[in-house]
């Protein structure tokens, strides 16, 4: 009987998801934790100078997407990586400079905004803060989910045998039919599905640390024989043409 084919390592490997689950749901409700500790500690004239600087805040959080650094990451081979339906060899993208400055600015802002939005309330209802506790327990359970969703997989964007991962979301290379540059100011890769799917599919961009032309190139290789992702070896990511350039 003849073993098994190289195809036979597309399938996922489960037995390396749920250490991966179990660490990001440890850290997630450790920081939950812990915010709740702090936020619940707070009292009502804490929440009045957040509600002061929600303004100044959400004013820093739209500054903050103007910024456009140069992109010269690459993907990295990992013989692990952990995924949605379990852990596969692949390559990794992490999340550029910009994008953890994003993702900070997001978290700020929505505990910000939340905190003072409460401040209000009470403020003109005072029967509201009756609510109080649960309102930041609610806030702690947020950030704790951040967290959980941020190490739950490995880097921010991944090509496995599968497919394409980017966050939370997945596509098979079944699906992908091309790719082209978003044309958006932040960048990105315009995924074409089918079935199409609605809004349109963009990953990478600002958020990732491999400029666009070197996932294009990525994507466009692989799409075709991810069994090249899938055997397990080292693999090497092409480049871009030369002549095009990076951003």
């Amino acid at each position: 009987m003849s073993g098994p084919g190289p195809m036979a390592a597309a399938v996922p490997d489960r037995d390396g998801l749920w250490s991966r689950r179990l660490f990001a749901l440890l850290a997630g409700t450790a920081v939950a934790a812990v915010s709740g500790r702090v936020l619940l500690a707070l009292d009502p004239s804490h929440l009045d100078a957040a509600r002061g600087v929600v303004w100044l805040v959400m004013l820093g959080h739209l500054a903050q997407r103007y910024w456009r650094p140069r992109r010269t990451g690459r993907l990295i081979w990992r013989p692990r990586v952990a995924g949605p339906h379990g852990a596969e060899p692949g390559l990794v993208a992490r999340r550029s400079a910009a994008g953890w400055l994003g993702l900070t600015a997001d978290v700020t802002a929505g505990v910000v905004v939340a905190l003072g939005g409460f401040s209000v309330l009470t403020e003109r209802w005072p029967q509201v803060e009756a609510g109080r506790s649960p309102v930041l327990a609610a806030v702690a359970l947020g950030l704790g989910w951040v967290v959980y969703a941020e190490t739950r997989f490995t880097g921010r964007l991944a090509l496995t045998g599968g497919g394409l991962r980017y966050g939370g979301d997945w596509y098979p290379w079944s699906e992908i039919r091309g790719v082209r540059r978003s044309g958006e100011r932040a960048g990105g890769v315009h995924l074409r599905l089918e079935p199409e799917r609605l809004p349109r599919t963009v990953v990478g961009g600002r958020d990732l640390a491999v400029p666009d032309e070197r996932l294009i190139a990525a994507i466009e290789a692989f799409r075709t024989t991810p069994e090249a992702l899938a055997v397990g070896l080292p693999v090497t990511p092409p480049e871009p043409a030369p002549g095009v350039a990076e951003r």
